[in-house]
């Protein structure tokens, strides 16, 4: 995507936004070689781009909490971002196309302060200490940061910012980031990491140290209450978005059924020693299913 395929004719642009800053933040989606700028396109070019600029953001962010620079040096990156938001909101002062779009995105979608803020903390938790069995709180804190925030922002972007949207983005942000903490067992653990619960661990008798976990009989029974917990924040997801915008929740209609597909593919699949390494299977055709499954006028 070039600035002149954004802009003709003089027309305005989405955002009435510079078309070289809105290419930037296109190819910064697509460059991350997911679904997810595909998923985008049912939108309108404003709300479109919008969403694009919270992925180029989201992406920035975590870039630097997963980066292996010393802990000290992301810390203070992260720190930056912290005061490039302040900056943003009080002085309206930008430094680079991500910071533009955003701008605009903060004044035509009356974005929350506090939800950028809460996602920068999110990435915050992994790049300060490495993240091993924590406690309830401490994981639901870290879902609300690093998922419910980035739906919290997104909702308001698809067209709707009620009390209900808001119920929306905390139960499927959850129910999101649980399927990807169950899909990516094996792959934390490699990094040091395991987001499963202390208490849950302790109770199946699984280990603490994230490598000598992935062969423990007991993970399955941990990874089965969480994809219990995942299934019911699917659900009261979708029953909440019956009382939101059915025109601004279809995006998150899309994504919830999409991931409730892999969800359920992971139950199927189990999480034993050798099946974690194994991405699980999801059709076409079995996303679609879900998708319809998850619909209601």
């Amino acid at each position: 995507m070039t600035a002149q395929d954004i802009q003709t004719h003089d027309e305005p642009t989405p955002l009435g936004c510079d078309p070289a800053d809105l290419a930037w933040v296109e190819s910064t989606v697509k460059q991350a070689a997911t679904s997810f700028a595909a998923g985008m396109r049912i939108l309108p070019p404003m709300r479109r781009y919008g969403m694009y600029a919270i992925y180029a953001f989201c992406r920035v962010v975590d870039d630097i909490a997963d980066g292996y620079e010393p802990m000290a040096e992301r810390k203070a990156a992260l720190d930056a971002w912290h005061q490039r938001i302040v900056a943003l909101y009080d002085h309206g002062t930008t430094q680079d196309p991500l910071d533009r779009v955003l701008l605009a995105c903060i004044h035509f979608f009356a974005l929350r302060q506090d939800d950028f803020h809460a996602i920068i903390d999110g990435m915050m938790m992994d790049a300060e200490n490495t993240i091993v069995a924590p406690d309830e709180k401490t994981l639901d804190l870290y879902c609300d940061r690093v998922a419910s925030a980035v739906g919290r922002l997104s909702v308001r972007i698809f067209g709707d910012s009620t009390e209900e949207a808001d119920k929306v983005a905390y139960h499927l942000g959850r129910a999101l980031q649980l399927t990807n903490i169950l899909r990516d067992i094996a792959e934390d653990a490699a990094r040091g990491r395991l987001y499963l619960p202390g208490d849950l661990l302790d109770r199946f008798h699984v280990p603490h140290d994230p490598i000598k976990a992935l062969s423990a009989p007991g993970l399955q029974g941990v990874a089965n209450i969480l994809s219990v917990r995942a299934l019911d924040h699917f659900r009261k997801a979708f029953i909440t978005m019956q009382s939101c915008r059915a025109k601004a929740m279809l995006p998150a209609r899309i994504m919830g059924a999409s991931y409730e597909a892999i969800l359920v593919a992971l139950r199927k699949r189990g999480w034993s020693a050798e099946a974690l390494h194994e991405r699980p299977e999801t059709s076409a055709l079995n996303k679609m299913f879900w998708l319809t499954r998850s619909y209601r006028p």
